[in-house]
Formats: structure tokens, sequence, C-alpha cells
């Protein structure tokens, strides 16, 4: 029973989505195991675009089963609205999209709670979507939330949601502005709409790897924005990387067969945080407007820099991936020189590893290699050898330095334009 896992390596957006898309039309189960809606996935497939955020991808799959596994957190009226956004496309998802009973769920409150942390917070503020996944997390972990499965007794719902509510309204007092009343009166419509989609993962899963299914695990999010072992504090709420599949998802570790680390070609992330190889210059304004590096989830402009290898080692020193997935090759088309970064140093010593400390991470020196670019389009390449030779040679690079084997190429936006090797 093969088990692919496809993880983001840097700070997300990557471009994992196509791969997944890939992979997912010889799969019969795709999972997510982590996150919710502040993910962000677009999959170009016949022409059409579809966003993703709490769904996995492997719905653009007519035959593909799909979960929401225990580790994610889920709001409601989002995974509504994102269906019917598939579905008015022409997608038919009937059928094929459960929800973990005990996966927790994202409310209302959550969200705005989470605006009013990030007030908390001042100029030292995280740069949140405000889609309310941290606060659902914190209420996880300190047993105060609710999961999916607590919302199909309406006594025991409404008790314990109350509780949680009047937790938050005496932390944020007149501050926060809300009606539990309302929030729980909507629940009482879609206990019965939601029914159909909950299922106990773990039998289900125990199915799926009794009849040797092949199942694909979508990540969310991606390793910098672990909870663990990402630029904390500016990180998401859960186990972005190998760890969270384990525990969101109920597969073993001895049915994993491939963990792909996905890599965009050069670095990107969204929100605040440290960012050693970012260029707030005329180079960084290119790899914007030329990737079209805009926040599927939040609508802003992502961050741009050059390709950080010492992020890159770090990812695979905690996800240890069999193979790698370059994105965006496309993008680096017409550049005439391009830089690659291959060590940091602080205080003038050179750095063994990745910093813990977000404070020496943002007072490093970058060590970068530059490379002569190729000077012509990759866009449709179909083969390895269509590729420039300069092409060819940032790859091997890339492959060389982290030890791994860049697998599969993007060279544009469409199912069809990514190279297998």
């Amino acid at each position: 029973m093969p088990v692919t896992v496809v993880l983001g390596a840097q700070w997300g957006d990557e471009g994992k989505g196509k791969l997944v898309d890939i992979l997912a039309h010889e799969s019969q189960l795709c999972c997510r195991a982590q996150g919710g809606n502040n993910a962000g996935h677009t999959i170009v497939a016949n022409g059409i675009t579809y966003d993703f955020h709490i769904l996995p991808s492997g719905l653009v799959n007519p035959t593909c089963f799909n979960l929401i596994g225990s580790g994610c957190v889920v709001h409601v009226p989002s995974f509504f609205r994102e269906l019917e956004a598939l579905e008015k496309h022409g997608l038919n998802t009937q059928g094929r999209i459960f929800i973990s009973d005990r996966a927790h769920v994202v409310f209302d409150i959550h969200q705005l709670v989470d605006g009013l942390e990030e007030v908390e917070l001042g100029g030292s503020f995280i740069g949140t979507t405000k889609k309310g996944i941290g606060p659902t997390y914190s209420t996880k972990m300190t047993r105060s939330g609710l999961r999916v499965c607590d919302l199909f007794d309406e006594k025991i719902f409404e008790t314990k949601f109350r509780r949680m509510v009047h937790g938050f309204q005496k932390r944020f007092g007149d501050l926060l502005k809300y009606d539990p009343e309302e929030e729980i009166a909507r629940y009482r419509e879609y206990r019965h709409k939601l029914q159909d989609f909950v299922v106990d993962q773990v039998p289900l899963i125990a199915s799926a790897k009794a009849k040797q299914s092949s199942i694909l695990v979508e990540g969310a999010n991606a390793l910098m924005l672990d909870i663990d072992y990402g630029t904390y504090p500016f990180v998401t709420s859960s186990n972005t990387g190998l760890g969270g599949v384990l525990t969101g998802l109920t597969l073993g570790w001895r049915s994993l067969t491939e963990v792909v680390g996905v890599v965009k070609a050069y670095t990107t992330r969204v929100g605040s945080g440290p960012f050693p190889t970012e260029q707030l210059n005329a180079d960084g304004d290119k790899l914007q407007s030329v990737g079209h590096e805009v926040g599927v989830t939040t609508g802003r402009k992502r961050r741009c820099g050059w390709l950080d290898l010492v992020v890159i080692k770090h990812s695979h020193a905690c996800n240890d991936y069999t193979s790698l997935n370059l994105t965006k090759l496309d993008v680096l088309d017409d550049f005439a020189e391009i830089k690659i970064a291959t060590g940091y140093t602080f205080a003038g010593q050179p750095l063994d590893a990745f910093p813990a400390n977000p404070e020496v991470l943002s007072r490093v020196e970058v060590k970068y290699e530059t490379l002569q670019g190729w000077g012509k389009s990759t866009t449709g390449a179909k083969s390895w050898y269509d590729l420039p030779v300069k092409a060819r040679e940032y790859v091997e690079f890339i492959e060389k330095f982290v030890g791994v084997k860049v697998k599969w190429i993007g060279v544009g936006p469409a199912r069809e334009h990514m190279i297998a090797r």
C-alpha cells in the first residue's frame, strides 16, 4: 500500500497543489493532516483554475476520495462555501469528501479573537491570516475546544460552546463584540447539513490500507511555518512537517513510501518574520511580478528573494525527503545572474545549521553562490533535455547541495507544465 506525502519545504506557496493534482490521478484517497483554511492551493486543470483552502486538492480527480484529517481545524461555513465554489466550476464532489469527527471546529469567535490577539502583539504581530487557526489550536491544547463530533449533541455542544465563549469574554471584555446565540443558531442548521460528511477516520484509513489503496497526503503551509521547527513565533499553529502527518492521520510510519519536498526555484513568504534572502530591490520586484506572487488565501503580495539552500537543508533534516519537486523554474528565465544562498554567518562566525533564535536569524549575513542565467524560455519544456544547459546546472547545484534528487520540475502553471525525471 503506497503512501506518498507531499510537503512544503519553505514558507508555503511553493505550488504543492499541482503535484498533488498529478499524483491524485493515481490515488484512491487524498488526505489533509493539519491546518485549516489558512492554506491556499491553486490548480489549473482543463483550462479551469480551482482554489483550494481546507479541501484536499485530490477532489479534482473524479475517482479520488478525500479526507480532512483529525489534525485539521475546520471552519464549517468556509467548508461549505468552498464546496459550492467548486461545484459552480462544474466539479462534482458528492460522496468524495469527508471530515474526521476528531477534527476541531473553528468558530467565528476564534476568528474575532485572532484579530484581537494580533492587536495585542502590536509591532511584534505574527501576520496571521486571521482565519482563527491559532485560537482554535489554542483551545484544542487547553482542552476547551470543540470537535466535530461535539456538534451532533445539541445540549452538550451548547454547554461547551458557551463555556468557551465565556472564557474569551473574560479575557477581552468589551473589546469582543460578539453574540454567541447567533452562532449557536447557525449550527442548528449546519448540524443536519454536515452529518453526511463526517466519519471516524481510524477505520476509514484502516480499510484503505487493508485494500492496498494508493494514499496521497497533501501538506498544508510548509516546514518553515512549523510550530516546532519553523521561524517561531512567526509560524502557524500546527506541525506542518512529517510529524504532523503521523499525528494528524492514522497512517503509521511503516506505510510511508515517498516523502516529496516541494521547493520553489526562489523563496517567498507571507506575513512577518525573518527572511534572510529577501530582496527589497529590483530583483525582488521582478520575482514578485513575473511569478504573480500574491497569496491565494490572503490576497497579500508575497515577499520575494533568492533560493535559500540553508532553509532547504534544514527542511530536509526535519522531514527526510526522498525526492524534491522544484517549481516555477520558468520565473527565472529572464535573469542574467541568479544567486543561491549556501550559508550563514553571525557575528563573523559561520553557522552550522539553521538557527532557532529569530533575533540571530534576522541579523545573519548570507553567503551566496552566483550562477549564470539561461536567458531562454523554459515554459512548456517536456523533458529534462528540453531545458537549457544553464537551467539544468541550476537544478543539479540544488541536488548536490541538498543531497536529494529533483524528481519533478515545474515550468508553468498548468498540469502539463511538469517535467518528470
